[in-house]
């Protein structure tokens, strides 16, 4: 999505949760800082290359969903391409899957996504006002390609095409960069689980932000975004839709 467009979503969200703009700024120039030089090179050029042409499968963390049966999936003139949304990586491992694409903000069980980047996985880190501590610590570990995103607007080295949380980013990613299609498997707006530590923004109510965004993305955007349900059967992703990102 063009930032433009973005940004006036995105206002909203840090008009409802507080969040101070400068702190955004600082932890995009603290992720600058971590980055390696070729990690900040033409980000959406190597990311492209993963999802263009794809179905991309978006994974959440639902709880009980497991990893995706991929083997369900009819035969297509494209192969399918993983997409985990944080957390999810470590389910995708244990399934046997290595992610194509990680995107996170570094509040899961990170060590799982850095496994996954050391078997080939390209991670987006996220750098937002609370996460800098995160930043700070897991950065530096992670072995191998990495991509950089933030909340403002685009720079030579940080994309943003639109998204709030790690679910529904990963989908704007995979729409911005000519996915064939998106599949959501593993998405709950309402289930909250007790998270790894603390946070300053209600779950629930990111959650309803990403369904609200996934909702727009859905209607508005270039390529078809489906719900892939654990019974095998895929919907259109609309209005009444009950899961969604974690």
């Amino acid at each position: 999505m063009r930032y433009d467009l973005w940004a006036p979503r995105y206002e909203a969200i840090r008009s409802e949760f507080g969040f101070p703009f400068a702190n955004e700024e600082l932890a995009a120039a603290t992720l600058e800082r971590l980055l390696k030089p070729a990690d900040l090179a033409d980000p959406l050029r190597r990311l492209g290359a993963r999802l263009a042409g794809r179905t991309v499968i978006v994974v959440g963390l639902a709880p009980d969903a497991g990893p995706p049966p991929v083997w369900r999936l009819a035969p297509a003139t494209d192969r399918p391409t993983l997409v985990a949304a944080d957390g999810a990586t470590e389910r995708c491992l244990a399934g046997g899957f290595v992610p194509s694409v990680i995107v996170t903000d570094l509040d899961g069980p990170v060590p799982s996504e850095l496994t996954a980047n050391q078997r080939g996985s390209l991670v987006v880190v996220h750098a937002h006002g609370d996460n800098i501590p995160a930043l700070e610590r897991w950065v530096p570990e992670f072995p191998g390609e990495l991509a950089g995103s933030w909340a403002g607007p685009p720079r030579p080295g940080l994309i943003d095409v639109g998204g709030f949380t790690d679910g529904d980013r990963a989908a704007y990613l995979a729409e911005e960069l000519g996915a064939s299609r998106i599949l959501l498997w593993g998405f709950d707006f309402e289930t909250v689980e007790r998270a790894p530590k603390p946070s300053p923004t209600p779950k629930l109510a990111k959650l309803a932000w990403a369904r609200r965004l996934l909702e727009e993305l859905a209607v508005g955007g270039r390529v078809p975004v489906i719900r892939w349900n654990r019974d095998g059967s895929q919907v259109p992703y609309g209005r009444s839709v009950v899961e969604s990102t974690r």
